[in-house]
């Protein structure tokens, strides 16, 4: 029986973030480059997309490349780029008929120009889209943006345009890429590592993480309606005691 049966649909988080790991290794261990677990990928984000919509989650987002990835192999990262273009291409169509919004954050300046032509043509495209809205996370590393974030604070305190005693978490949050969006009630990392790798430091303060031991090109929907009826055993406090959450419901 599917997990689905399980999920309550009025206690859904509106927001779950995804670190989309495991393709090189799951590639590797099946004889093939790297680049072809990454290809395997797309369709689990397509799916992961189906099951999110199909609930009638709010907000996904999804961990594709990290500032640090540009360390990586010239020819892995060549091929990333590739992926990223031609995805979004192949995709265009599904999200605009599902009513998918899409997002694409980061320092999108590095990309190649193909990938970015293609993603910033897809984030134009689905701008009016007023179902599920899909975070992608491109050329992004949540050091980077919270220096950038703390520059721009400093340039407005600089100027006379931000009172120093004004600043709080509501104003940091402003400043930030994510502005304007849910922090993530729930973080699911696959492939069985167990970090968070530099991914939404300051959205993530009170997230509920799921780890699963399912490389990505193996994570369908099956797989993320597990995450989401595991979110909903737990009980959220953000501080508070068990008790004082009861009494208030």
């Amino acid at each position: 029986m599917s997990k689905i049966n399980e999920i309550d649909r009025d206690r859904l988080p509106q927001h779950v973030s995804i670190i989309m790991d495991g393709n090189g290794r799951w590639a590797k261990e099946r004889g093939q480059e790297r680049i072809f677990g990454h290809k395997e990928g797309v369709d689990s984000v397509d799916k992961v997309v189906e099951a999110a919509a199909e609930l009638g989650i709010k907000y996904i987002s999804m961990y594709a490349f990290s500032t640090e990835n540009w360390n990586r192999p010239k020819e892995e990262v060549a091929g990333l780029m590739e992926i990223f273009a031609t995805a979004m291409s192949a995709y265009i169509g599904k999200l605009m008929q599902n009513n998918v919004r899409i997002i694409i954050l980061g320092d999108l300046d590095k990309l190649s120009d193909t990938a970015k032509e293609k993603l910033v043509d897809g984030m134009q495209k689905t701008a009016s889209n007023t179902g599920l809205t899909m975070i992608l996370f491109i050329s992004y590393s949540s050091r980077w943006e919270i220096i950038e974030a703390v520059k721009n604070i400093a340039k407005g305190a600089k100027s006379g345009e931000i009172n120093i005693d004004d600043i709080n978490d509501d104003m940091f949050s402003s400043y930030l890429c994510t502005k304007g969006i849910p922090d993530p009630d729930l973080m699911i990392r696959t492939s069985g590592e167990q970090r968070i790798s530099n991914f939404l430091m300051w959205q993530l303060s009170y997230a509920e993480l799921y780890f699963s031991n399912v490389s990505w090109p193996e994570f369908k929907k099956e797989q993320f309606f597990e995450a989401i009826a595991d979110y909903q055993k737990r009980q959220r406090r953000f501080g508070k005691t068990g008790e004082q959450i009861e009494n208030k419901l």
